[in-house]
């Protein structure tokens, strides 16, 4: 499953430098897929809207923290469970039940994001 913060996060921050893809942000922060990726060009996200790599995109969430599911691996091929959870003083990161992700389709994101 993908993680999503929920309303419940105090905005405390404590997530966002743990996260190996930089795939979380500020509420109300626009975000980029090159942030954070080695990503070049053009990149398809799963909505199958293409973007180029340095366009900003709107935010998920206004009012906190939030994470780029594109952009989300859950730490697979870094490290052995989610560091955003990890850290969360209010376990407000939390599996997503209306994103189950295998842990290949995770693993072939990450290879996507910071190919060799």
């Amino acid at each position: 499953m993908a993680i999503v913060i929920t309303d419940e996060c105090i905005n405390c921050g404590a997530c966002e430098p743990e996260c190996p893809n930089n795939a979380i942000y500020e509420g109300g922060v626009e975000w980029k897929m090159s942030e954070g990726t080695a990503v070049q060009g053009r990149y398809e996200l799963e909505t199958g809207k293409i973007v180029a790599v340095d366009d900003e995109n709107n935010p998920i969430e206004e009012d906190y923290y939030f994470i780029v599911p594109d952009k989300c691996t859950e730490c697979q091929g870094f490290h052995e469970e989610p560091q955003c959870a990890a850290v969360c003083p209010v376990d407000c990161c939390v599996p997503d039940p209306e994103r189950e992700e295998t842990e290949k389709v995770l693993l072939d994101r990450q290879a996507r994001l910071h190919p060799e």
